[in-house]
C-alpha cells in the first residue's frame, strides 16, 4: 500500500468530503481493520486564487509546489490536489514534482469516455469555467465540452465564493444551479454535465434530468484508492 500525499484547503469543506470518501471507501475496498495513510497539507485557498486572479502562473506553481515538496518529505509515495482551479498548471507541476501526481481532469476524461458521452457541460469557479484546460485534456479523448453562458457562469462563480465553499448550502441555490443544468440540456443536448469543482457535489449530491452528474471529487478519490493500492 502506498502513502497518499493530499494538498488540501481548496477549500476546507472539500477537503473533509475527500477525507471521508477516501477513509469509507479504503474500508470498502480493504475491509474493516485498516486505514489507508494519508498525509494532508492544507493550503491557503485565498492565496491560491490571488494567484489564479493574477495569472502569476510561476508563482501559483512554485507556491503548489511547495506544499507537494512537504508531502514528499513527509514519505508521501504520491500526490494529488483536492480541488479543479489549481489543475491550470498540472502539467508543469508533474514535471518539477518528486512524486507521481493524479490529476482530477485527467481522470475524469477517462470516466467520461468510459461512460460513451461525447458532449458534457462544465460547471466550476469561474477560473474553471473561463480557462481551457478541461477542454484542452478532454478534446484529447473526443468530448465536446459546454459552458453555461456568461450570466450562469458569474451566478455560479458568486454562489460558490459566498456560499457553498464557506459550507452554506441554500435550497435556492440548489434550484437555481439545477435551472442551468436543464437549459444547458434542453438548448445545447448535453448528455452529462461535470462537476468541475470539488465543492459542487455538496450541494448537487446526485444525477437528475436523466443525464449523470460527474462528481470529479469521487472520480478522483476512486483514481487515487486504485493507485494507492496497486501492487
Amino acid at each position: 500500500m502506498k502513502r497518499i500525499g493530499m494538498i488540501g484547503g481548496f477549500g476546507p469543506e472539500s477537503t473533509l468530503d475527500y477525507y471521508r470518501l477516501l477513509t469509507r471507501q479504503y474500508r470498502q475496498l480493504r475491509g474493516e481493520g485498516s486505514l489507508p495513510e494519508i498525509m494532508i497539507y492544507s493550503m491557503d485557498i485565498y492565496a491560491m486564487l490571488k494567484l489564479v486572479e493574477e495569472k502569476r502562473w510561476d508563482d501559483l506553481t512554485e507556491y503548489l509546489l511547495k506544499g507537494i515538496n512537504t508531502l514528499a518529505k513527509a514519505e508521501a509515495d504520491f500526490g494529488f490536489i483536492s480541488a479543479n482551479t489549481p489543475h491550470v498548471v498540472f502539467n508543469r507541476l508533474k514535471e518539477l514534482s518528486p512524486i507521481p501526481l493524479i490529476s482530477i481532469v485527467e481522470e475524469t476524461s477517462k470516466k467520461t469516455k468510459a461512460m460513451g458521452l461525447k458532449k458534457v457541460g462544465l460547471l466550476g469557479t469561474g477560473f474553471t469555467m473561463q480557462s481551457t484546460f478541461y477542454q484542452e485534456v478532454f478534446a484529447k479523448d473526443n468530448i465536446f465540452i459546454v459552458l453555461p453562458s456568461k450570466h450562469e457562469q458569474e451566478y455560479i462563480q458568486e454562489k460558490l465564493m459566498t456560499e457553498i465553499e464557506l459550507g452554506v448550502f441554500h435550497e435556492v441555490t440548489h434550484q437555481g444551479l439545477l435551472k442551468i443544468v436543464k437549459r444547458m440540456i434542453d438548448e445545447a443536448f448535453i448528455e452529462g454535465v461535470i462537476l468541475g469543482c470539488t465543492e459542487l457535489p455538496l450541494i448537487l449530491t446526485k444525477d437528475e434530468f436523466g443525464i449523470p452528474f460527474l462528481n470529479t471529487t469521487q472520480i478522483h478519490v476512486e483514481s487515487v484508492l486504485n493507485y494507492c493500492l496497486e501492487s
